[in-house]
């Protein structure tokens, strides 16, 4: 049986809250208490939208603010289950966490680290009554183990609203153990703690790994089953993620460590929780850089320098090549490069040893790693094709290594099971297909695509419960048998069905293999959908990238609903209406001609 699953989705809603009061928590945190209709169930340009709900300690909620002050123009546009992030050249965005919900009230508490810097804490200094703000989410609740015989919560000042929301809300009955980094002692909190609990406070500077990691190291492990969670500085974050990960040997579904913030190269402060976004941006001006660093640090990923630098501070390079098993000419060739790159540092001869830099500390995290090696850097290097690929109408993935894309993963789960891990995602914005009436009557589902697993989370959240089938090759579907919670509620052989629904399964298709699978799913049901990023998310800063990842994959650009259309007509279908979902994302209902 699989694990359950670590979150409860939201709907993703627009609201407006105005200031009602504000207070110092602290010298060092300042509360905003937010109240308003929009926190109730309300109306909205005809569409109905549920209450606020924000049931888990470390709930959070995305600020909007606008650089120039012009918030109307920042504000995403609000879907009927959904939230479409449209291109805004001055909007940011700051993620926080509720600490406190009174529903009956009608008020939200929002905590303010106070450091004199960043948008967010500058708007709550001058917060007055009456002063409006606008926030969407959150968009999912954790959800911790049923049974636990202790929990560590452990984090930085940035964390202290999630802590004292769980020790004042209780949602597990197990002994809490608590270590939080402040900057100075008087940043320290009153905390609802009760007998068995303990609480550690530390003084140390915004983001200083060391002085964190020595203090998780120095806790005591409890017996019987726990629990770890941890927010703070993302990089401070690594060496304890590889302290509970490689050392504790914490399963991933007892530890949940999230980076509230990212420290920049000038001095740090904790502007808020999460690292600050804006609307898509238009590159800087300057030379277009060589991809040749690029290319030493993917090579050092995938050597393994980073982790045995890591795991072994002090090496020379004689002794990393002996680890390695590469000959000492070959890390010579690299370090140079990899010091130049902080990446790495001691380089020089007569020197202390090897050791991590700061661009290196950051290549411990897995998901920095997926640049350099994962799926997004294999369509990178594809693109090495990319000339040739526009002259002849191939995709680049296929001229670059003689097979399409959809022929690579179909064969390799590894591969598939990334497209798999970037298809989470997707359970976020189902909300808009599960509520639509095309549910009304369906008594099974065939599925197919990497968004499979989403698709079958969404229907749980949503309360539908269909027979569902999978269509998809033996690996395929080997590899979505271990991302489903309820594999056994599963088919796993293709077969007629009410409704299929493809959930991103063109992504990785040319128009010809899409066209195939189409003419496939024609044989068994009378009725599609297709779920598939028509353009580019207007929150991300590579908004202008996606349209050239998606021809490296396909020899396609992103597939507007004209091109979906195109598609669908080919294979016998034709488009009856398509449901806006959010970030880009659409869901296009065919029916069969």
């Amino acid at each position: 049986m699989a694990a359950q699953r670590a979150c409860t989705t939201h709907p993703l809603v627009l609201r407006r809250v105005t200031v009602r009061r504000v207070h110092e928590v602290t010298p060092r945190m300042r509360r905003v208490v937010l109240g308003g209709d929009d926190l109730a169930a309300f109306t909205r340009d005809g569409t109905g939208h549920p209450a606020f709900a924000a049931p888990g300690f470390d709930d959070h909620v995305k600020l909007i603010l606008a650089a120039d002050g012009d918030i109307r123009a920042a504000l995403p546009a609000q879907l009927p289950y959904g939230i479409e992030w449209t291109p805004s050249e001055h909007r940011l965005t700051r993620d926080y966490t509720p600490r406190r919900v009174d529903l009956d009230a009608g008020e939200l508490h929002l905590d303010f680290v106070v450091h004199g810097e960043g948008p967010a804490e500058a708007w709550s200094a001058s917060a007055r009554e009456g002063d409006e703000l606008w926030f969407v989410g959150p968009k999912s609740s954790l959800r911790l183990p049923e049974r636990l015989d202790w929990i560590q919560l452990v984090g930085d000042e940035t964390a202290l609203p999630a802590i004292g929301r769980f020790l004042d809300e209780r949602p597990l009955d197990a002994p809490a153990h608590v270590l939080v980094t402040v900057s100075d002692a008087s940043a320290r909190q009153e905390l609802a703690l009760r007998d068995g609990d303990t609480v550690t406070w530390v003084v140390a500077e915004p983001g200083d790994a060391a002085a964190l990691d020595t203090a998780v190291r120095a806790l005591p492990v409890p017996e019987g089953e726990g629990y770890v969670w941890a927010a703070a500085e993302s990089r401070a974050l690594l060496p304890v993620r590889r302290y509970l990960q490689r050392e504790r040997k914490l399963p991933k579904d007892r530890l949940n460590i999230t980076g509230y913030w990212h420290r920049e190269d000038s001095p740090a402060v904790p502007e808020a929780e999460g690292r600050a976004e804006a609307g898509a941006q238009a590159p800087a001006v300057g030379p277009v850089p060589s991809p040749l660093p690029w290319l030493a640090v993917r090579a050092a990923v995938q050597l393994g320098v980073v982790d045995a630098v890591a795991d072994a501070p002090g090496l020379t390079a004689g002794a990393l090549a002996a680890r390695l098993g590469v000959p000492v000419a070959g890390i010579d060739v690299l370090l140079p490069v990899l010091a130049a790159y902080d990446v790495v540092v001691g380089a020089d001869e007569g020197g202390s040893g090897l050791r991590l830099g700061t661009a290196g500390e950051q290549l411990l995290d897995e998901h920095e790693r997926e640049e350099y090696a994962g799926h997004e850097a294999e369509l990178l290097l594809a693109l090495t094709q990319l000339a040739p690929a526009l002259r002849g109408g191939a995709s680049p993935w296929r001229l670059a290594s003689g097979a399409t894309l959809h022929e690579t993963v179909s064969q390799d789960a590894e591969r598939y099971g990334e497209l798999v891990e970037e298809c989470e995602q997707l359970v976020f914005l189902l909300g808009g297909l599960t509520a639509d009436p095309l549910r009304e009557g369906i008594g099974s589902c065939l599925l197919t695509g990497p968004g499979s697993a989403s698709v079958v989370a969404a229907l749980d959240d949503a309360g539908l419960r269909p027979r569902l089938r999978v269509a998809e090759d033996s690996i395929p579907t080997a590899v979505l048998r271990g991302h489903v919670t309820a594999p056994d509620r599963v088919d796993w052989t293709p077969g007629p069905a009410d409704v299929a629904v493809a959930a991103k399964a063109l992504a990785h298709r040319t128009d010809e293999e899409a066209v195939l699978l189409l003419t496939r799913l024609a044989g068994w049901t009378g009725t599609a959908v297709l779920v598939e990023a028509s353009r580019p998310d207007g929150l991300s800063p590579h908004a202008a990238e996606a349209g050239l990842h998606a021809y490296a994959a396909t020899g396609s650009p992103l597939r507007d609903s004209a091109a979906i259309a195109a598609l669908a007509e080919r294979s016998g279908w034709t488009v009856e209406r398509t449901i806006a979902l959010g970030w880009g994302t659409e869901a296009t209902v065919l029916r069969r001609a």
